[in-house]
């Protein structure tokens, strides 16, 4: 298991400067993370800096309440597009969910998923502030609209990424919908937990931490941990 390659490297501080998005785009670099994952101010910058690299740029829209209309979400997911972002992180309008607006929920799922060219679209969920049965709906939406993913968390609310919540979600997903657990995973043993129960990515910002907890020798995408 190439524990690296689950990893989108995180800094989602709104007081992260110039010099710790490239720190963070060279730890990607390093580590050959999936990817980085910035506020959209940041994609040019992270664009740029991993232009070479095999690490995809990931953002986020309508972040963190995704309270913004969805005409918002998706001239924010096309701006970030054009300035080179692969992965859009999407929170979706969880007023709407509670309404039981379905329609709506999932026609501003699909309109961003048809504007940004094919490119990776994950779909936050925020499970803290769902029921079970929200949850349940919410994934099925996601099987629905045919997205890459299903994210559990901001990382802003009241928690973040549960190995409950994404057991729940790996049994109602179909086949294609993968899962995002976020919010929350500092160390391997929660990120192993996560992968157990359905995750196939890990949004962290402790990405550097877990793969020198993980990997005693220099190669990053070693097998020692599992070979002891």
């Amino acid at each position: 298991m190439e524990l690296n390659k689950y990893i989108d490297h995180t800094n989602l501080k709104n007081t992260a400067t110039l010099k710790d998005i490239e720190k963070l785009c060279n730890e990607a670099i390093e580590y050959n993370f999936a990817s980085v994952c910035v506020y959209p101010y940041y994609v040019p910058l992270a664009s740029k800096l991993l232009k070479k690299s095999n690490v995809e740029v990931c953002t986020v829209i309508g972040f963190p309440s995704g309270m913004s209309t969805k005409e918002a979400k998706v001239y924010e997911a096309i701006d970030a597009v054009e300035k080179g972002a692969k992965e859009i992180d999407m929170v979706i309008n969880i007023a709407a969910l509670k309404n039981k607006d379905y329609k709506y929920v999932k026609e501003e799922i699909e309109e961003v998923r048809d504007a940004i060219d094919g490119n990776t679209l994950k779909v936050i969920i925020e499970t803290c502030l769902l029921t079970p049965k929200e949850i349940i709906k919410m994934t099925e939406i996601c099987n629905e609209t045919f997205v890459n993913f299903i994210k559990t968390s901001t990382g802003f609310s009241e928690y973040g990424a549960r190995v409950e919540d994404v057991e729940l979600i790996n049994k109602y997903k179909n086949d294609l919908l993968e899962i995002k657990a976020s919010g929350g995973i500092r160390d391997i043993d929660t990120m192993e937990d996560m992968i157990n129960a359905g995750a196939t990515r890990i949004g962290t910002s402790s990405g550097v931490k877990i793969m020198s907890g993980h990997c005693e020798c220099k190669n990053h995408t070693c097998h020692c941990k599992e070979e002891k």
